[in-house]
């Protein structure tokens, strides 16, 4: 609703007089509700006469009375439904007494797709039944939310194979090298920080020639029921059940694992996901006694996901 502005009386127009009323139309028109009068105004010019069967008009004063409490009523009217539509407006967050508690997740910028080369189709569009990811591996890694303190060697560009491999067991590095030079991988990004509580993340993109070499990949560490060949810090690590179907992106597949206890000095969260010809690596590492947060670690499992679909 419009803000109302108020008049000076200097600037006001006289009011004219009002024009004679029909005999017919002199009982429905008896008595018009006058516009309001500011006080101290010059008074009105007097009524033309009326038909003597016509009730009578209503003193001036007591017209101007109801004029005065009319546009008051209306005032407050106003800005009772101003305030009301401000607090409707309003996140519940925002308004005083009505703040609950945040679930824990993190604050990521917004996200946007990078652009495509020319002609390039987009992974999992009709026109690209291979499934390919034409645009750069390093755009499509999820930046880092706000308040996270930057890995200084997970900068978001490319990595190499032997720092990719640092993310898996000593003892393990070797067979996982194996099954990289067999598969041939095109290109590494990866991306790292760590937030506030401690907890550190990594996520990993490895491209591969086909969506077969990407699947093999997979099966070659043995994802899939169980974590396959473990992360370096890990123990016992098992399916996930908080993962539910409802959190598939359609057209990937995701393999989510939890480190279950006891556990060592950090707690440690793990997904692979396969799109297309591209495979990641989510991981969420805590420090101490308390696991890795359930809902920072699917948000950004999901939002990962999301930039691959």
């Amino acid at each position: 609703m419009s803000e109302q502005t108020v008049t000076p009386e200097e600037d006001q127009a006289p009011v004219a007089p009002e024009a004679p009323v029909a005999p017919e139309e002199a009982v429905a028109t008896a008595a018009p509700a006058p516009h309001p009068v500011p006080e101290g105004a010059p008074p009105l010019p007097d009524a033309p006469p009326v038909m003597a069967d016509a009730a009578p008009r209503p003193p001036r004063r007591a017209l101007r009375a109801v004029a005065r409490w009319t546009a008051a009523a209306l005032a407050f009217g106003v800005l009772g439904t101003g305030t009301a539509f401000g607090i409707a407006s309003l996140e519940r967050t925002d308004v005083p007494g009505l703040a609950t508690e945040g679930d824990g997740r993190w604050d990521y910028p917004e996200l946007s797709l990078p652009a495509l080369p020319a002609g390039s189709p987009r992974p999992f569009s009709p026109g690209n039944p291979a499934e390919i990811h034409h645009a750069d591996l390093r755009e499509l890694l999820l930046p880092a939310p706000a308040g996270a303190k930057p890995d200084k060697e997970l900068t978001g560009g490319w990595i190499s194979t032997e720092t990719f491999l640092d993310a898996y067991r000593e003892q393990d590095r070797r067979s996982v090298a194996q099954l990289l030079k067999d598969a041939a991988p095109r290109h590494i990004a990866a991306r790292g920080w760590t937030m506030p509580d401690g907890t550190a993340s990594r996520i990993y993109l490895v491209r591969f020639n086909s969506t077969a070499f990407a699947s093999r990949m997979i099966d070659d560490l043995n994802v899939g029921s169980s974590a396959g060949t473990p992360l370096a810090r890990t123990d016992t690590t098992d399916l996930d059940p908080a993962w539910g179907s409802a959190n598939d992106i359609e057209n990937l597949s995701s393999f989510v694992f939890t480190e279950q206890a006891p556990f060592g000095a950090e707690h440690v969260r793990q997904a692979y996901t396969l799109a297309g010809d591209t495979v990641a690596l989510v991981v969420h590492e805590r420090p101490g006694k308390r696991e890795a947060a359930r809902i920072p670690f699917q948000q950004t499992l999901v939002l990962q996901n999301q930039l691959l679909a």
